[in-house]
């Protein structure tokens, strides 16, 4: 393993646990534990998994114009949410491409009582780009930004189990927090945590933000709390799996600087009635129809798809998988692709071409799996 991989606070801890380390965005993180990667997706989907999302990074945005500025950068209209709302939201290129998708939150800044902040939760590959992209268009506008993922520590606990275990753990009642929103709170009794009833799983659940020196202490604590209800540390392959049933969108798969939030049908992260990077191009691709969209798809005959395998459709290549995998909770071997409009209809038959062999398989409906706060 390289020596340059950086490694969370709970390195240690994993690997002790038998975590079995894997480089993953410049870090060394745990794929998986003793259970398998099967065992602990289906652990999240019917009590809790707790994961360490470390690597993943986080941005302060401060001042009079703060608002202005992330209104500028991001997709969401910022404007309208409340204190202590959380949105999903991407930024963007002018051009419309990806340049990554994000957690915002609206918060009281500690630093001014007549002011909101926003903190912006950003992924681990793209933290460096990110922090560049802010800072560099902040130039123009009454802010500060400071990159904070190293002083900040970032876990995942999610699950059917994960609110009721996580609300003894403090002392306000998480079991009526909103989905999509945060609080603060303390943990440990005197342990400062942001609380956001967020997550990449499907499940209901939180993302949890605290003081870095306490990761150790708060990981164990919520899986001693736990204990009884089955709760269990889960690593990066069934978080992958964990989140695509739901269809929630992996950044380099079906999101990139050349797939847009248009063609990822992520319109509900993008507000057309206010001015930001990127909503000219996105506008154009939305009113004239994007030529190619994300689609789901299930394999008819015997086979696993997998991501860059093109699909065919009576022989002729027309796009391709961005991911593909066995699908624990129903099953099935599924993927989501990238095809022309005009074969994105349900029940379309198409091709995956696998090891040089057409493979039959069908368009599906999204999500394969329901998130449980939709039910």
């Amino acid at each position: 393993m390289s020596n340059d991989l950086k490694r969370t606070e709970l390195y240690q801890w994993h690997v002790d646990n038998g975590g079995r380390m894997v480089p993953f965005a410049g870090w060394e993180m745990p794929v998986q534990y003793p259970t398998g990667p099967v065992k602990e997706h289906e652990i999240t989907r019917q009590a809790a998994g707790l994961f360490d999302i470390d690597h993943m990074g986080q941005i302060s945005v401060r001042g009079p114009e703060a608002e202005q500025f992330v209104n500028w950068i991001v997709t969401y209209d910022v404007s309208k949410m409340n204190l202590y709302d959380a949105h999903y939201a991407l930024f963007c290129y002018a051009d419309g491409g990806v340049i990554d998708d994000l957690f915002v939150y609206r918060l009281p800044d500690p630093e001014n009582a007549d002011r909101h902040y926003f903190f912006l939760a950003i992924n681990a590959a793209n933290r460096s780009k990110d922090v560049a992209w802010v800072t560099a268009h902040a130039k123009e506008f009454d802010v500060s930004v400071k990159d904070i993922s190293d002083e900040t520590y970032m876990i995942a606990f999610q699950g059917p189990n994960a609110p009721e275990i996580m609300d003894r753990l403090t002392t306000v009642d998480l079991t009526q927090m909103a989905r999509f929103s945060a609080v603060q709170d303390l943990i440990l009794d005197d342990v400062p945590i942001l609380l956001g009833r967020t997550g990449y799983t499907g499940e209901d659940g939180f993302e949890l933000f605290f003081p870095a020196e306490h990761a150790v202490e708060v990981w164990k604590a919520i899986l001693e709390e736990g204990k009884e209800e089955g709760v269990a540390p889960i690593g990066l392959a069934a978080r992958d799996s964990l989140r695509f049933e739901p269809c929630m969108p992996l950044y380099g798969h079906e999101l990139s600087p050349t797939i847009s939030p248009v063609e990822a049908r992520l319109t509900f992260a993008v507000s057309f009635d206010k001015d930001f990077i990127g909503r000219d191009a996105l506008l154009k691709q939305k009113l004239e129809k994007p030529g190619r969209v994300l689609v789901g798809f299930e394999l008819v005959e015997r086979g696993l798809a997998r991501e860059e395998y093109p699909v065919l459709h009576h022989g002729e290549e027309i796009g391709v998988v961005t991911t593909g995998m066995y699908s624990p909770t129903t099953s099935g071997y599924l993927g989501m692709a990238l095809v022309p409009r005009e074969f994105s209809k349900i029940g379309t038959d198409i091709e995956i071409q696998i090891r040089n062999k057409p493979v039959k398989a069908k368009i599906v409906k999204r999500p394969f799996y329901v998130p449980a706060y939709r039910r």
